[in-house]
């Protein structure tokens, strides 16, 4: 994931301090109190890593059996692969069925780029309506969906958003990331995204990337948060972010967050399952949980401890 790059000499120099919590996120946190125990996932964004043989794949798998393993590690995927196709239920039932040694296992699944990139979400029914035909062969797999615009889609395009999100099936969640940022720097544009996701009951993408801190937004229009994290390579300043946010999902679960999706993303993808070993195992302690941690063939010395 190439997204808020930044050399890495530059990463003592950013100030990862997470923002305080918005106004609208206390008011949803209040009213969702006492609602429900909080569900907890943690996962990666591909399954189809061939720098993870030997570590958590055995040395010989097959590309074709790689799901197969992940699942045997993560609970949930943030399915990056219908962004680039719009799959069929045939496609779909053979994932499900890989899965089904993990019951409680979940695909999040982006929308597809030719409905977000290409459409830029205008005339795009028939392909939306393809996506959902394919996406609800999951079944009781299914985790909640995730929409991200283009870098290049501008608050201009608001109206065309509401629009869209306003005419989507209502009983599969749904996340959304923009990543422009007059979304976030001009506080009436800010404001009118996060409050009518908020009537539509449509969470927000958080995204936490060293170069874009104003992703950052800490913004949850519903009781749950879809977290995108961006690591940079295992740097010592990964471990801090991440204690930084095991605080505040405690303390969010406290005010009464219902679920949290913790996506991982490194720059160099083959660090993510060790950083998703260290959010497990953070989140297990600070909560009370017990998340199953990925299992690894061989631990470097030191480096899991």
């Amino acid at each position: 994931m190439e997204f808020g790059r930044v050399d890495p000499h530059e990463l003592a120099l950013i100030d990862f301090t997470l923002p305080a919590d918005p106004e609208l996120t206390v008011k949803t946190l209040k009213a969702a109190k006492g609602t429900g125990e909080l569900q907890v996932h943690v996962g990666c964004a591909k399954w189809g890593r061939k720098e993870w043989l030997g570590k958590i794949y055995p040395p010989k798998t097959k590309e074709a059996n790689f799901l197969d393993e992940y699942v045997k590690h993560f609970d949930c995927i943030e399915l990056n692969a219908t962004f680039y196709q719009v799959y069929g239920p045939e496609t779909i039932n053979k994932w499900k069925e890989k899965a089904a040694a993990n019951p409680g296992f979940k695909f999040c699944p982006k929308f597809s780029q030719s409905i977000t990139h290409i459409r830029r979400l205008k005339n795009a029914d028939e392909l939306t309506t393809q996506y959902y035909n394919g996406i609800m062969a999951f079944g009781d797999q299914l985790g909640p969906l995730f929409l991200q615009v283009g870098d290049n889609y501008t608050p201009k395009s608001f109206p065309e958003l509401k629009a869209y999100l306003e005419h989507l099936p209502k009983d599969v969640p749904v996340f959304v990331e923009v990543r422009h940022k007059e979304w976030y720097a001009v506080p009436e544009i800010r404001d009118n995204l996060f409050n009518a996701l908020h009537e539509l009951n449509i969470g927000a993408v958080i995204t936490d990337a060293a170069g874009r801190r104003d992703c950052v937004h800490m913004e949850l229009p519903t009781p749950h948060a879809f977290i995108r994290f961006v690591g940079n390579s295992l740097d010592k300043t990964d471990y801090k972010r991440v204690d930084d946010w095991v605080a505040r999902i405690k303390d969010w679960k406290e005010q009464g967050l219902q679920s949290v999706w913790f996506f991982m993303h490194q720059h160099d993808e083959r660090y993510s399952p060790e950083l998703c070993d260290y959010v497990v195992d953070e989140l297990n302690k600070a909560l009370g949980l017990s998340l199953h941690r990925p299992e690894f063939i061989e631990k470097e010395k030191g480096m899991f401890d």
